[in-house]
C-alpha cells in the first residue's frame, strides 16, 4: 500500500475532534506512528475512567478503545501516570487520542512514512547553520538571511602560532556550519556531527539517497546529505596547517556575540592552539568521509586523495604529539587575547586514538593503526562529543567482514550487544529507554536520547532483532512529545514545539516562528543559565526560554544523532533497507554495492575478488597495475542480491601492487593486492 502523504494528513486535522484544545495531561508523539509499529501514549492525571478512545479527526468518531495501563510513579518527573497502548490500530489517517475526564491530545497521523518529514528538516537544519554564504528566498523561504562571516581573513592566535604561521598571520577557513546558538565554528563538536550524517549514508544508503532537502546543490548527482557534510568537511581542511598536519582546536571571536544577525557579528575571529583531541577527530572524518566520496569521482575529483592525505598527515601529527590537551583557563594565563566561548576541553583522548585508528584502519585496509590504539581497551558506552569511542566500534562493526583477519570481531559484536541488551531493556515509566537514568538528564540531554537510539539501531542492524528497534522507537517517541514536559523537542514539528530556542538567528530575525528542523538541548537540572525553570526535578527541568542555553539552546551534535534515528527507523519501517536475515549486512541489504578486500593478500598464485550487492546490478571487474596498464578483466555482468567473489589467477604477473577496481553503474570501487613471488 502506497503511503499517505503526511502533509495530507496533517491537512486533514480539523473539525469536529480538533476544536477541544488539546490537554498537556496526554503525552505522545506529536507527528504520529507507524502502521505495524508500536503505538503509546502517557496519560498523567486522575483520569474519569479506566478507559481511552481514539478518535477520527476529521468526524470525530471513534475507531478505537482501550484500557489504561496500571499507575505507576516516576520520581525523575514527579509524576504518577498510566499509559495507553492502542498498537493494534493500524489504519492510516488523522487521529486524536481522548480521555474522559482529562480532555484530548495534539493531532497525530498513522502513515507508513510519518517520520519522513521530520528527518528531511533537521537535516535541512546544518543548511540554515551554514556559515560564510548567503541563504536565499528559494532554499530558506522565510528564514532567508544575508551571509555572514565570510572567514576568509582569520587570525592566528598566539597559542597557535608556529614558525610556518605566526600569531597575527592571515589565513582563510570558510564554509562550515555555525556551532549551536553562537556563531562560532568547533572541530572537536564537528568532528561527531559530521561523521553521524556520514554514517547515515554509509549505513543506509537507499534512503538518505532519498532525502531531498532544497539545498542549493539538490539535482545532482550528490545524495543531499553528503552535500551537506561537504560544506563542513572543506571548513575543517581549512583548519589544518598544510606545513605540519596538526589541527587548530577551533575558529572563533574572543567572546560570544549578543543577540544579532551573522551578517551583523563582525568581532574579528582567530584560529586558536592545535589539540590532539581536534586533530584526531579530523583525522577520523578525513578518513571516514575518503571511502564515501570515492563513490563520486566525476562530480569531486581527487578529493577521497586529498581526505586520504590530509587523514594521514593529521594521525601523524598526533603520533608526536599524543596528549595535548585544549585547556582554555590555561591558555588565557598565557596569551592574549582572552578566548571566553565553548571550551570543548577534553581530559582523555584513548576514545579519540581509538575512532581515528577504527577509521584510518578501514579506508586504508592497514590494521597496524589498531595496534596503536586497539578498540577493545575500554567498555561500549553511549557516544558523546567528549567520548567517540563507539563511534570507531560502528565503523569496525559495520566492515567486520573485512576485518576478520585483523580483530577480534565476534568478541566486538558481543561485548557491544551486551551492552545494547541492557540499554534497551531499560525503561521509565514513559516506556522510553531515555531517563532511566537520572545521568541521562544532562547539558544536551536530548542528545543523549538520540545518541541511544543510534546505537540501539546497530544491535537492530546486528540482529534483526525488533527489541531493538522498538527499543530506539521509544526514544524518538520521547523526542517528539512522549517525555514529561509535554514538549515535541524539534522546532516546527508538532503542536507544542520550542518557539524561543537559544539560536541567535532565530531570536534577531523579527520571524515569530524560529528556524525549523532544529532539536532543542532538553531537560537540565544543572540550569547552568541561572534562568527561571517550572520545575528543578530531572526530567522536567526545560523551560522555552531565549534565557536558557542550557536547557533551550540547539547544537549541531544534537541534530545529528536525530537526523541518524529518524531515517534509520524511516529506512526500516518504510520498507526502504529493510534487515532481511539475522546478518542484514551479509547480504548487502543495508550496504551499497560494495567491493570488499581480495583475500589472501599478499597473494602468491591466486586471489579471491569478493563483492557485495544489495539488488540485481550489472558490475565490471577490472584489473591495473601502478602504471595504469590494465592487466586482467572480467566480462560485465548483471549479478543477483547476495555476496560473490571472482578468482584470479596470478600466474605471469611480476610482484609489485595492483589496484582492483569494480565498477557498477556511475561508481567505482577499489582495493589494492600485493602480489609476491612464488
Amino acid at each position: 500500500m502506497r503511503p499517505i502523504p503526511t502533509a495530507l494528513l496533517l491537512g486533514l486535522i480539523l473539525l469536529p475532534a480538533r476544536a477541544q484544545a488539546p490537554t498537556d495531561a496526554i503525552r505522545l508523539n506529536q507527528i504520529g506512528f507507524y502502521p505495524n509499529a508500536p503505538k503509546e501514549a502517557v496519560v498523567t492525571g486522575p483520569p474519569a475512567e479506566d478507559t481511552f478512545h481514539v478518535l477520527r479527526v476529521a468526524t470525530g468518531d471513534t475507531v478505537y478503545t482501550g484500557t489504561l495501563g496500571p499507575s505507576r510513579h516516576w520520581t525523575l518527573s514527579g509524576e504518577s501516570m498510566r499509559r495507553a497502548d492502542f498498537s493494534s490500530l493500524r489504519t492510516p489517517g488523522a487521529y486524536v487520542l481522548d480521555v474522559p475526564g482529562l480532555g484530548r491530545s495534539h493531532a497525530f497521523v498513522i502513515n507508513e512514512a510519518v517520520h519522513r518529514p521530520v528527518a528531511v528538516a533537521a537535516l535541512k537544519g546544518y543548511y540554515f547553520q551554514r556559515a560564510s554564504t548567503a541563504l536565499d528566498a528559494a532554499h530558506a523561504g522565510i528564514w532567508a538571511r544575508p551571509a555572514g562571516h565570510p572567514d576568509d581573513r582569520v587570525m592566528v592566535h598566539p597559542s597557535a602560532a608556529s614558525p610556518a604561521r605566526p600569531a597575527g598571520t592571515i589565513l582563510a577557513a570558510p564554509r562550515g556550519w555555525y556551532d549551536a546558538g553562537d556563531y562560532n565554528k568547533y572541530v572537536v563538536n564537528s568532528g561527531i556531527s559530521t561523521y553521524t550524517l556520514l554514517a547515515l549514508y554509509e549505513h543506509y544508503p537507499a534512503l538518505a539517497t532519498a532525502l531531498k532537502t532544497n539545498i542549493p546543490e539538490s539535482g545532482n548527482d550528490v545524495p543531499d546529505v553528503l552535500d551537506e557534510a561537504l560544506w563542513n568537511i572543506r571548513w575543517m581542511l581549512a583548519m589544518q596547517d598544510p606545513h605540519d598536519g596538526g589541527v587548530y582546536h577551533k575558529l572563533t571571536t574572543p567572546g560570544f556575540e549578543g543577540a544579532v544577525m551573522p551578517h551583523q557579528a563582525t568581532q574579528p575571529r582567530y584560529v586558536v592552539q592545535k589539540g590532539t583531541a581536534a586533530t584526531l577527530d579530523f583525522a577520523a572524518v578525513m578518513a571516514q568521509a575518503a571511502r564515501l566520496y570515492d563513490d563520486f569521482p566525476s562530480t569531486f575529483p581527487g578529493l577521497a586523495d586529498s581526505l586520504r592525505t590530509a587523514a594521514l598527515a593529521a594521525w601523524h601529527w598526533a603520533r608526536t604529539r599524543p596528549d595535548i590537551p585544549y585547556v582554555q583557563g590555561a591558555m588565557n594565563q598565557a596569551f592574549d587575547p582572552d578566548i571566553h566561548t565553548g571550551e570543548y576541553g577534553d581530559s582523555n583522548l584513548s576514545d579519540e586514538w581509538a575512532w581515528a585508528a577504527a577509521e584510518l584502519a578501514v579506508t586504508l585496509e592497514a590494521d597496524s593503526f589498531l595496534t596503536v590504539a586497539s578498540p577493545l581497551d575500554a567498555a561500549p558506552d553511549v557516544p558523546w562529543w567528549g567520548g567517540v569511542r563507539m563511534l570507531g566500534w560502528y565503523t569496525l562493526l559495520h566492515h567486520r567482514q573485512a576485518l576478520a583477519a585483523a580483530l577480534d570481531t565476534n568478541s566486538l559484536k558481543q561485548r557491544f550487544l551486551d551492552f545494547a541488551g541492557t540499554l534497551a531493556s531499560a525503561r521509565t515509566p514513559y516506556g522510553t529507554v531515555m531517563g532511566h537514568e537520572a545521568g541521562h538528564f544532562v547539558w544536551g540531554s536530548n542528545s543523549v536520547a538520540a545518541n541511544q537510539g543510534m546505537l540501539l539501531m546497530q544491535a537492530f542492524r546486528l540482529t534483526a532483532d525488533s527489541t531493538y528497534l522498538w527499543a530506539a522507537l521509544s526514544n524518538l517517541d520521547y523526542l517528539l512529545g512522549r517525555n514529561a514536559t509535554g514538549y515535541s523537542f524539534v522546532t516546527g514539528y508538532g503542536d507544542r514545539t520550542p518557539m524561543h530556542p537559544h539560536h541567535r538567528p532565530s531570536q534577531a530575525d523579527g520571524i515569530a516562528a524560529p528556524v525549523p528542523g532544529l532539536l532543542a538541548g532538553g531537560p537540565n537540572p544543572g540550569r547552568q543559565d541561572g534562568c527561571t525553570y517550572p520545575s528543578t526535578l530531572a526530567a522536567r527541568a526545560y523551560v522555552d526560554d531565549w534565557c536558557s542555553y542550557a536547557s533551550n539552546e540547539i547544537a549541531i551534535n544534537w541534530n545529528a544523532p536525530l537526523v541518524y534515528l529518524a531515517a534509520a527507523i524511516e529506512a526500516t519501517l518504510a520498507g526502504i533497507a529493510a534487515p532481511t536475515s539475522h546478518e542484514p549486512d551479509d547480504l548487502g541489504a543495508v550496504l551499497p554495492p560494495r567491493l570488499l578486500p581480495p583475500y589472501p593478500n599478499p597473494a602468491r598464485e591466486e586471489a579471491r575478488l569478493p563483492f557485495v550487492l544489495p539488488v540485481p546490478e550489472e558490475v565490471r571487474l577490472e584489473a591495473f597495475d601502478l602504471l595504469g596498464r590494465r592487466v586482467a578483466a572480467w566480462p560485465a555482468r548483471t549479478y543477483p542480491p547476495g555476496r560473490h567473489h571472482v578468482t584470479w589467477s596470478l600466474a605471469g604477473l611480476p610482484g609489485g601492487l595492483y589496484l582492483i577496481r569494480l565498477t557498477s553503474g556511475a561508481r567505482a570501487y577499489t582495493h589494492r593486492l600485493l602480489k609476491v613471488q612464488p
